[in-house]
C-alpha cells in the first residue's frame, strides 16, 4: 500500500475487485500446482491486504517493507518451499501460460538450474516478471547478499553471480522483444487506466485472455496503448545502472524490434 508513485495500487478497483484480487485470479489459472501466498509487510497500513488475503482464501505472510529478499526468504520458509515462484504484485495482466511456460523450462532442466526466469534477457511486454529458483538458491541469497538493491529487489544477487549460480532464461518464442515498448505493470495513474480498459475490453469475453488478446486488442484499438505509452521502458533498474553489471545502460532505451531469429530459450 505505500507504493511512493501510486499509493494503495494492489487495491485499486477492477471490475468489482481489487486489482491484487484480480491478480491472484489470473495467477490461479496456471496448469502447474503452486500454493500462492501474498507476502507483505507488517506495516499498519498494510493490513488491509491481510483481510483480503484471508477474504479470498490465500495465505499471507507479513514481513519487512524494504528487505524484500528477507520478506520472501522468511516466507518460504515458513510454508516450507522446495521451489520459490517469485511474481511482483504489480502484474495484474501476467498470463499464466508464460508462468506455465518457464516452469515446464525449470523442471525440464531440474538438477541443471538454480534460477530461471524470463528477465535476462526480457522479451515479453513489461508485467510479465517470472521467476523461479531453488530454496536452496533463495537462501544461499539470503545469506550473502548486502547491498541495498540486492535486499529490496531480492533476486539481483542471483542473477548477478553467474560464477555462483547456474541461471536460464526464457525468451519469446516470436523472435520480438517487447519488453521495453509494451508496458502491462501498474505503477502511475496512467498504467491504471490502461489496465482498467484491458479488463473492460477483454475479461466480458474470455476470463482467460492471453497476452496475445492484449496484443491483438491493441492492434486493433491503438489508442489504448496509448495511455500509458509514456511510461514504455521505465524500469526500477533505471537508478541502479552504475550497480548492476548484466544491465547495459542502452537496454534502458531499447525501441522495440523485430529478429528474424526464432527462439525459445537462451542460458546464461
Amino acid at each position: 500500500m505505500a507504493s511512493s508513485r501510486l499509493p494503495g495500487k494492489v487495491m485499486l478497483p477492477i471490475l468489482g475487485k481489487s486489482l491484487l484480487a484480480r491478480m491472484i485470479e489470473r495467477l490461479q489459472m496456471m496448469q502447474h500446482k503452486a500454493d500462492i501466498i501474498i507476502a507483505t509487510s507488517e506495516n499498519q497500513e498494510d493490513d488491509i491486504i491481510v483481510t483480503e488475503a484471508l477474504d479470498m482464501n490465500i495465505p499471507s505472510y507479513r514481513g519487512s517493507l524494504g528487505n524484500l529478499l528477507d520478506r520472501h526468504y522468511q516466507a518460504a520458509r515458513q510454508f516450507k518451499a522446495d521451489i520459490v515462484l517469485k511474481i511482483p504484485s504489480d502484474c495484474p495482466l501476467i498470463d499464466p501460460r508464460i508462468i506455465d511456460q518457464v516452469l515446464e523450462y525449470f523442471f525440464a532442466n531440474r538438477g541443471k538450474y538454480d534460477y530461471v526466469s524470463n528477465l535476462h534477457p526480457a522479451t515479453w511486454p513489461d508485467g510479465n516478471d517470472v521467476e523461479v529458483m531453488t530454496m536452496a538458491c533463495l537462501k544461499q541469497a539470503w545469506e550473502n547478499a548486502g547491498r541495498p538493491l540486492e535486499l529490496e529487489h531480492t533476486t539481483p544477487y542471483i542473477w548477478e553471480n553467474p560464477l555462483i549460480f547456474s541461471i536460464g532464461n526464457v525468451s519469446w518464442k516470436t523472435g520480438l522483444d517487447y519488453s521495453m515498448s509494451h508496458r502491462f505493470t501498474i505503477d502511475y495513474p496512467e498504467d491504471y487506466y490502461f489496465i482498467e480498459k484491458v479488463y473492460s475490453e477483454l475479461y466480458p469475453i474470455c476470463h482467460q485472455f492471453s497476452c496475445q488478446d492484449i496484443l491483438n486488442l491493441l492492434n486493433g484499438k491503438p489508442e489504448i496503448i496509448q495511455i500509458n505509452t509514456q511510461y514504455a521502458g521505465v524500469n526500477w533498474y533505471r537508478h541502479h545502472l552504475d550497480e548492476l553489471q548484466t544491465i547495459l545502460p542502452d537496454q534502458t532505451k531499447k525501441a522495440p524490434k523485430e529478429n528474424s531469429q526464432q527462439f525459445e530459450q537462451s542460458e546464461a
